[in-house]
């Protein structure tokens, strides 16, 4: 097995946030008439290979363009694709074959993570092709956030019996360093300790498949058929925390505005203006409520207990679930800052009432002993 020459493909994603939301009805109007190949809407439900039903599908699909071949200016030539996301991001699927041994391969994992010219080159198809887009944009981010991560997949051929070239158990055994080496970009040797954490983030369905997930490269081994939907679930994962790095963002400015604005000096009546500003606050904070509870339901694992295994060791691995829970903390702030900033705001408007009741009783003691 070693002798034998490594066919596969790399696939490299690009995920930017660039507005609130995109209408995608409108977009397929918009890119046909800009002459762009978009693929009839489907529900993305992927071919497994593993005899159970198609389980996993987006409930809302993206739209996808095909853009063919693209060449970067370092040379590289890849074959390109955009996917558009309801609810906002936007993904840039770079691929591109090889055929190589173990080392090429683990040098080719390192030229590829490390290569700036290939984020610049994407970014670049991004921004051209967002700008026909624009239409069908809802409030478009001045700055995007992005996301990158690399998918090396290893071709698990099939041969004239029938049976796969590789096994999964036989490529930990044999092969576990340089698969280590792959998934974190690296050409020197690692420790044992740091090999030993890259793998533990394995899983296989059948003896013949195998991946490892990293937080920035995954190492796949499977026939084409099988790998679809797995490079799929990396691709929604990736969005994820792209999205929650943004909501991220977003309640971390709020929540600054808020307390310079508690810590002003100004009376009772500042008081007043706090309910303004704890409106606001939960205006934003059912926003987020709303946009994170579409990210969740953007898709659906039924019953595919494998897919979503992979789905919550991906998501753990490049850190979906460590930005979901410090936004679930900051909602929580926000939430109390508002029942505090409303508090305070009924506190400081039953004061003034109280007051307005003295004057007037004042008033109208005054008025009787006038008239006594």
């Amino acid at each position: 097995m070693t002798n034998l020459p490594l066919i596969g493909s790399l696939r490299i994603l690009f995920l930017y946030d660039v507005c609130e939301e995109i209408r995608t009805e409108q977009l397929r109007t918009v890119l046909a008439g800009e002459g762009q190949e978009v693929l009839a809407e489907r529900r993305r439900d992927p071919a497994f290979h593993h005899p159970s039903p198609d389980y996993v599908r987006f409930e809302r699909p993206p739209v996808v363009q095909q853009l063919g071949s693209v060449t970067l200016k370092n040379g590289a030539c890849f074959d390109c694709e955009l996917n558009y996301y309801e609810y906002g991001a936007v993904s840039i699927k770079l691929g591109q074959p090889f055929a190589v041994d173990w080392q090429e391969l683990v040098t080719l994992s390192s030229q590829w993570i490390a290569d700036p010219q290939i984020e610049q080159g994407a970014l670049q198809i991004a921004r051209k092709s967002l700008a026909a887009a624009r239409p069908a944009l809802v409030r478009p981010n001045e700055e995007w956030l992005v996301e990158d991560y690399y998918v090396i997949h290893l071709h698990n051929q099939v041969r004239p019996d029938g049976s796969q070239l590789f096994k999964g158990a036989e490529l930990i055994a044999e092969h576990g360093k340089d698969i280590a080496r792959i998934v974190r970009g690296e050409r020197a040797e690692l420790s044992e300790e740091e090999k030993r954490e890259i793998l533990g983030s394995r899983m296989s369905y059948y003896p013949d498949d195998l991946l490892v997930v990293g937080w920035n490269a995954a190492f796949l081994c499977d026939t084409t058929e099988g790998a679809t939907p797995t490079i799929q679930l990396l691709e929604y994962a990736n969005t994820q925390l792209l999205e929650f790095r943004y909501y991220d963002t977003v309640l971390s400015r709020v929540l600054e505005r808020v307390y310079t604005s508690l810590d002003k000096r100004g009376g009772i009546f500042q008081r007043w203006r706090l309910a303004r500003e704890a409106q606001n606050l939960n205006k934003i904070r059912l926003d987020v409520r709303e946009l994170t509870e579409r990210i969740d339901t953007s898709i659906k694992f039924l019953s595919d207990m494998f897919s979503a295994r992979q789905y919550r060791m991906a998501a753990g691995k490049i850190g979906v679930e460590d930005y979901r829970r410090l936004v679930e903390s900051k909602l929580h702030t926000a939430g109390d800052l508002y029942t505090f900033m409303m508090d305070q705001f009924h506190a400081s408007r039953g004061f003034v009432l109280e007051v307005m009741v003295v004057i007037i009783l004042v008033i109208e003691l005054v008025f009787v002993f006038r008239g006594k």
